[in-house]
């Protein structure tokens, strides 16, 4: 785990693999989402760096979303007591009843923003009788944003001035200190927030 959850651990380990570095990239992608302490961003930005941008995002993209396919697939199998053994019964109690009733908007909205359980989720979705096309929907829509930017930092294909690189390291570095000693609380607003904006999306439905 040491090694995926460093930089240049991910760096030098996909370019050890030469020809095949794509393949064990895709790999590692798609185990990213099986296994959660994989941390996809870093394996994304690391996979940029050896196969580049294009690459990467076509590969690292389709890994995620065939994860997520294969948890949503797994748990419609296996059902409530797999689940329980991988995620814990606060995340359960938590989304596990929003996302029966809102579905697809509220899946749509924890990947599209960061500091959610966006694994989590694909396994308690697969508890819901959310059909599979929308499920996969709001993963093809929701997923890729923070992949592709991550990319796209590993590549430089985001040409900016030298202070740009300055000012997103340090926020990065801060997301990172946040995220580590309030990603609770954090993650109780963004809850808060997704919820207003369902419940305002409900309301102009009821009004039309």
């Amino acid at each position: 785990m040491g090694v995926f959850s460093s930089l240049e651990g991910m760096k030098a380990l996909l370019a050890s693999y030469g020809p095949l570095s794509g393949l064990v990239f895709f790999a590692i992608q798609m185990l990213s989402v099986i296994f959660a302490p994989i941390p996809s961003n870093v394996t994304m930005l690391a996979g940029a760096l050896v196969i580049g941008f294009w690459p990467a995002v076509l590969l690292g993209v389709g890994a995620v979303a065939l994860g997520s396919v294969i948890v949503f697939c797994v748990v419609r199998k296996l059902g409530h007591d797999f689940v329980a053994r991988h995620v814990s019964g606060s995340v359960m109690e938590k989304y596990l009843p929003v996302i029966r009733e809102k579905q697809g908007m509220f899946l749509f909205l924890t990947m599209l923003f960061p500091f959610f359980p966006d694994d989590a989720v694909c396994m308690l979705a697969g508890l819901t009788d959310m059909p599979f096309s929308r499920f996969l929907l709001c993963v093809l829509l929701g997923r890729p944003w923070g992949l592709i930017f991550a990319a796209a930092l590993g590549s430089n294909t985001l040409q900016l001035p030298v202070w740009c690189y300055v000012c997103g390291a340090v926020v990065l570095i801060l997301i990172f200190f946040f995220s580590m000693k309030y990603a609770e609380e954090i993650e109780k607003r963004l809850f808060t927030m997704v919820m207003k904006i369902l419940r305002h999306f409900r309301r102009n439905q009821s009004r039309e």
